[in-house]
């Protein structure tokens, strides 16, 4: 690599780089077609909104925002070790699992000397963080249906893989990875590579679904979730990792310092207890997708089943066109996820909503469809 010339040169990585691309927001969406309505099903956010038990932990510690966090975040620590009855030494917490993700490129991968591999498509932040930590990233194909392809994926491994992503539920099809397919796919991975499962949409699925159980018999294997989806605070940043407690160890030496700030601590620990909220939210995502998915059947949409609080669909050949049929919405005040940016441009992902807007979207795609 030749030396810098000037004060504004980049490395390599930087200069290549392609940002993450999020939803579009409402306000966007409302000021560019003069709306005054606006229903946003882009993000798989939880509709039912923040917990009312996360308001009142975050009214009650907004006094000490002018203090830092305790060290280590002890407090949400200890709430998840307790929750999923493993070791608190097992546990990282950190700003989103994004987080999480980026200090495992850093603390996992040589540059230049190791890779990782995961599915294609896979979650954005894979691939933006590993260019950023300068290691290759091999992705699979996923299969026919967007199946998981274990074997294909397998394949791309060698003695220099450290790192395999699987995401279960899969985003952004929904579909899940059956434990008994993921255990062995674990048991035939190189000496050197961890398999990270990121199940930040699981509890939103079938029982029985999740390796968490079943860590002590998986020496290779680490778990992501998050506090975004089922436990409503998505703009509070709050991911975590259930990981071998040596890998733990050197998560917490190299975070940033204070990563997850007060608010967010409190509001998760309040969240984590309030069992209220998390079985009213499974409720309404479990029923709104079965709603959602059978309409759109009966629409002769294209329709993978989902285990998310998400649904991909691909309207019907010869109808309306994925991309038109987005425009169309748009220009209504209904907001849903074009997988361009996932190089899947005949097809759209729909969040579940409150009963109403799941209504309202099907009521707008009947009239776009011609169903």
């Amino acid at each position: 690599m030749a030396p810098f010339s000037s004060c504004t040169d980049v490395r390599p990585e930087v200069a290549e780089f392609e940002a993450y691309e999020p939803g579009l927001s409402m306000e966007e969406i409302r000021l560019r077609y003069g709306l005054d309505q606006v229903i946003k099903l882009a993000s798989n956010e939880n509709p039912l909104g923040v917990p009312p038990s996360a308001r009142e932990a975050m009214k009650a510690a907004i006094c000490q925002a002018h203090r830092y966090p305790q060290g280590g975040n002890p407090k949400l620590v200890q709430a998840l070790a307790s929750r999923y009855r493993v070791g608190p030494e097992r546990i990282f917490v950190g700003n989103g699992s994004d987080e999480l993700i980026d200090l495992l490129f850093r603390v996992r991968a040589v540059p230049g000397v190791h890779n990782a591999v995961a599915f294609s498509p896979c979650f954005g932040l894979y691939v933006t963080q590993a260019k950023m930590a300068g290691v290759e990233l091999r992705r699979a194909p996923l299969g026919k249906d967007f199946e998981f392809d274990f074997d294909a994926l397998l394949n791309l491994t060698d003695e220099n893989t450290t790192l395999a992503f699987v995401t279960s539920p899969d985003n952004p099809s929904g579909r899940v990875a059956r434990p008994e397919r993921l255990k062995a796919f674990a048991r035939a991975l190189p000496p050197a590579c961890l398999l990270v499962v990121d199940e930040a949409y699981m509890e939103f699925a079938d029982e029985g679904q999740s390796l968490l159980a079943e860590l002590d018999s998986l020496p290779n294997v680490a778990i992501m979730r998050t506090f975004s989806k089922v436990y409503g605070l998505a703009g509070m940043r709050i991911g975590y990792g259930i990981l071998p407690a040596i890998l733990t160890d050197y998560l917490w030496r190299v975070r940033l310092p204070f990563s997850l700030n007060i608010l967010a601590e409190e509001a998760a620990v309040a969240a984590l207890g309030d069992e209220a909220f998390f079985l009213d939210s499974l409720r309404t995502v479990r029923e709104g997708r079965a709603l959602i998915s059978r309409e759109l059947k009966e629409m002769g949409c294209s329709v993978i089943p989902s285990q998310s609080n998400f649904i991909m669909f691909s309207p019907p050949a010869g109808r309306i066109e994925a991309k038109a049929l987005h425009a169309r919405l748009l220009e209504r005040g209904m907001i849903i996820r074009s997988l361009g940016s996932y190089r899947l441009p005949e097809w759209l992902r729909v969040s579940v909503g409150l009963e109403r807007e799941n209504r309202l979207f099907l009521d707008l795609c009947r009239e776009f469809i011609g169903a």
